[in-house]
C-alpha cells in the first residue's frame, strides 16, 4: 500500500494531536483534585500501584497516544479510525472524575471496560493503515486493562 501524506504541515499536525491528548490529560487532572487522597482512603488489593506511579506512566501513555495518531494521520487515516480513536479520548476523559470526584466506581468501571473494547477496536483499524501507530496503543492497552482489574477489586473490596 502506498501511503499519501496530506499536504498539511506534519509538524503542526504532530503538535495538534499532542495539544488534544494534553486536553485529556489536563482535564481529567483537574476534574480530580482529590485523586491521591481518594487513592489512599480504599481498600486496595496487595498488587495496587503506588499513588505516585500514575503520573509518570499517564505521561509516556499519553505521548504515545499522541504519536499513534499522528502516524495513523500521516496515512491519510479513515474517519472511523479517527471515530475510535476520539471516543477513546472521551471515556479516557471521564473515567477519572466518575471514579475519584462522583464516587461512581460502578459507573467508572462501566467507563473503563467500554474503553478497553474502543482501544482494541482502534488498534484493529490502525493496524490497517499502520502497524507502528497499532503497536504504540498497546501499552495504552495493557495499562487500562490493568486499571479495569484493578476497578473492578476495589468495587469487591468495598
Amino acid at each position: 500500500m502506498t501511503e499519501r501524506v496530506s499536504q498539511r504541515n506534519p509538524w503542526l499536525v504532530l503538535a495538534g494531536f499532542f495539544g488534544v491528548v494534553a486536553v485529556v490529560a489536563v482535564v481529567g487532572a483537574l476534574a480530580a483534585t482529590s485523586a491521591r487522597d481518594v487513592y489512599a482512603r480504599l481498600e486496595l488489593p496487595s498488587w495496587a500501584p503506588p499513588a505516585g506511579l500514575f503520573g509518570p506512566v499517564w505521561t509516556v501513555l499519553y505521548a504515545l497516544l499522541a504519536l499513534s495518531g499522528w502516524l495513523y494521520w500521516r496515512t491519510d487515516g479513515e474517519t472511523r479510525g479517527f471515530a475510535a480513536y476520539g471516543v477513546g479520548l472521551l471515556f479516557n476523559l471521564l473515567w477519572t472524575p466518575l471514579f475519584f470526584e462522583g464516587g461512581a466506581a460502578r459507573l467508572a468501571l462501566a467507563d473503563i471496560l467500554l474503553l478497553d473494547v474502543v482501544v482494541v477496536v482502534t488498534i484493529v483499524l490502525f493496524g490497517r493503515r499502520s502497524k507502528l501507530a497499532a503497536a504504540l496503543q498497546v501499552p495504552y492497552l495493557a495499562w487500562i486493562l490493568y486499571a479495569t482489574a484493578l476497578n473492578a477489586a476495589i468495587i469487591a473490596l468495598a
